[in-house]
């Protein structure tokens, strides 16, 4: 099988006859059996069979869509009718969907394959990938490390080419920490920018669809096929969709804004400040104007994200209960212990912790106290975050505080793992589009990203940036 840079040149050697997609399936397939990642829960063995047996035909009369051929795992939160999705959990062990997420569907109508579904951490809590129901994912770089998280078997699968692309889905940093931690990129678009229809809900009001890849132009051809509204998503975007391929040809230049708090803040790796400082360099020697910019709230982004994320989670799973799908307790003999017992077995510990906090900040004599005040929080970095955009195009930092850690890393304080999205959770509190590009390798031999975040909508001019950083991957 050819080696593959972007699909313009798979789709070539397709129509040149070098190979048939079903050739290509098969070659995927096999290299997903193989793989010892850990990635894939699932392979859809049938249907991206017969997918590629149709694709092959209207390759050959012309009329394949724009992703012909293009091969492409989904992460296990996302819907695919007729098929199991169980969000990484024990509590939807069995569940098949009824119906297909809007942003797989208008995939699937542009002729691309889904050859499976991705392991992730349990309904997308977690920055390890370790709490899945399905076991931890593998660092492909590093199989003794963790990939990230949530969306760690989407960027594990990309980085190691057991597909072209990969969705994740993006709550306070879940796409762009895991593709820091692959050496990949990662898109969170704006919110409401991509449908979240069929996405299994973790934290409503952050939760948002984002794409994986090796490189920008697949990225940006899998925004144009996906992006745009959706009327089964009530919160979607209706602003018209831009042909974000084109902006990967720009040369405009652009001020940049670092967060001062950033590069000094003490959880900070050396080698990751010094690796963002030769970022900014590089920008100003392309003749891109850089300033610095400060976000006083830092410290308030982790604590203010949690306490709002679990407090919409303790909602949102309050309908995993054995009653209307999924898992139900067998030890359960009456209709409490079917909640109860359901609800103990089917959940994991991280899940458990997160639901309980939330159900604590909502609930009576602390609302106000909690919620009330996260609430109030958000409102305030989401207006300062909009008054630094009036000195910058551009936000940049680093993605994450430090390459990937051990699989088997303990913590005394498990929320210390949260301060693993200190750098992410700002475009999702603000409703920002963000990415992470990959740049270059730390001594440890572990990928190293760099993060761009822009202002609302402005998720065109993102692609527009990030093509003229291409060398920093180095």
């Amino acid at each position: 099988m050819m080696k593959y840079t972007n699909l313009r040149e798979w789709q070539s050697a397709l129509k040149a006859g070098e190979f048939t997609c079903l050739e290509a399936v098969n070659h995927y397939i096999e290299r997903i059996e193989k793989d010892t990642h850990n990635a894939f829960v699932e392979i859809f063995y049938g249907e991206a069979r017969e997918r590629a047996t149709v694709i092959d035909q209207k390759l050959r009369y012309g009329t394949a869509g724009k992703l012909a051929g293009m091969i492409i795992g989904i992460k296990d939160n996302l819907c695919l009718k007729d098929h199991r999705v169980s969000a990484g959990s024990k509590i939807l062990d069995g569940f098949e969907s009824l119906y297909t997420a809007t942003v797989v569907e208008r995939l699937i109508k542009e002729d691309a394959i889904i050859i499976g579904r991705l392991n992730m951490d349990e309904f997308a809590m977690g920055s390890s990938n370790t709490t899945s129901y399905y076991g931890p994912v593998k660092n492909p770089h590093n199989s003794a490390m963790v990939p990230g998280g949530s969306s760690g078997g989407s960027a594990a699968a990309v980085a190691v080419g057991l597909c072209h692309a990969a969705l994740g889905s993006d709550t306070g940093g879940s796409v762009r920490q895991p593709a820091a931690f692959c050496g990949i990129y990662g898109l969170k678009p704006t919110y409401g920018r991509l449908s979240r229809y069929g996405l299994i809900a973790f934290a409503s009001s952050f939760d948002q669809v984002g794409p994986m890849t090796t490189n920008l132009e697949d990225m940006a051809l899998l925004m144009e096929v996906m992006a745009g509204k959706d009327p089964m998503d009530s919160t979607s975007s209706s602003r018209p969709v831009e042909a974000f391929s084109k902006a990967l040809h720009s040369e405009q230049k652009f001020t940049i804004g670092y967060l001062a708090e950033t590069l000094n803040h003490p959880g900070l790796d050396p080698e990751i400040r010094q690796k963002t400082l030769d970022t900014l360099e590089l920008l100003r020697s392309q003749g891109h104007s850089v300033v610095e910019v400060h976000m006083p709230y830092l410290d308030y982004l982790t604590p203010t994200y949690y306490i709002i994320a679990t407090a919409e989670a303790s909602s949102n799973l309050a309908r995993y209960d054995g009653v209307h799908f999924g898992y139900r307790s067998p030890n359960a003999k009456t209709m409490d212990e079917v909640y109860i017992l359901t609800r103990t077995e089917g959940f994991g510990s991280e899940v458990k912790r997160r639901i309980m906090l939330g159900t604590f900040v909502l609930s009576s004599g602390f609302y106000e106290a909690y919620y009330g005040r996260a609430q109030r929080a958000r409102r305030l970095i989401t207006d300062t975050t909009t008054a630094l955009f009036d000195s910058c195009d551009f936000l940049l930092t680093p993605t994450t505080p430090g390459t990937a850690f051990p699989i088997d890393k303990k913590f005394d304080d498990p929320t210390k793992l949260y301060l693993e999205d200190i750098f992410t959770v700002l475009a999702n509190i603000t409703g920002i589009p963000a990415m992470s590009i990959p740049a270059g390798y730390h001594s440890n031999g572990l990928p190293i990203g760099i993060q761009l975040m822009a202002p609302k909508y402005n998720d065109f001019q993102l692609f527009e940036l990030a093509i003229q950083l291409r060398s920093i991957n180095t």
